[in-house]
């Protein structure tokens, strides 16, 4: 019984390379839990899952100014500054941009993101006059 268990667990422990090796191609090993889980071989019950990774679909804006301590607002709520924001990756929809700087006219334009573009924002900030 004893010889029975060690061969066992030899060839268990010789056969775990290919039955990793096995995984990252879509080949069923067993189960997706214990030894076998990792970047390849995930909570799916046969192995690696698809071929295809999908990125994100959002879109990003860039604010294309020299006022870096512009305060931007997206739809009315406040979203921070351009200087910390550098680029904006948002879902694909119509939202509205405000930007306000001060000593400097507000400025405020609605925008249209498509996923996987860029949309560069050319903000037309004009010293207040004063009164």
């Amino acid at each position: 019984m004893k010889k029975l268990l060690l061969t066992c667990m030899t060839a268990a422990v010789l056969l775990m390379p290919a039955a990793a090796q096995a995984a990252r191609f879509g080949v069923f090993v067993g189960p997706a839990f214990g030894w076998g889980y990792g970047p390849y071989w995930g909570p799916y019950p046969y192995g690696y899952y698809g071929g295809y990774y999908y990125g994100p679909a959002t879109g990003s804006v860039k604010f294309d100014t020299s006022l870096k301590n512009a305060e931007v607002f997206i739809n009315g709520a406040f979203a921070g500054t351009v200087g910390k924001l550098k680029t904006m990756h948002l879902r694909p929809g119509s939202y509205n941009i405000e930007l306000r700087a001060p000593g400097y006219t507000r400025y405020g334009e609605r925008i249209f993101v498509v996923a996987g573009k860029t949309l560069h924002v050319k903000p037309d900030l004009r010293v207040q006059m004063q009164r």
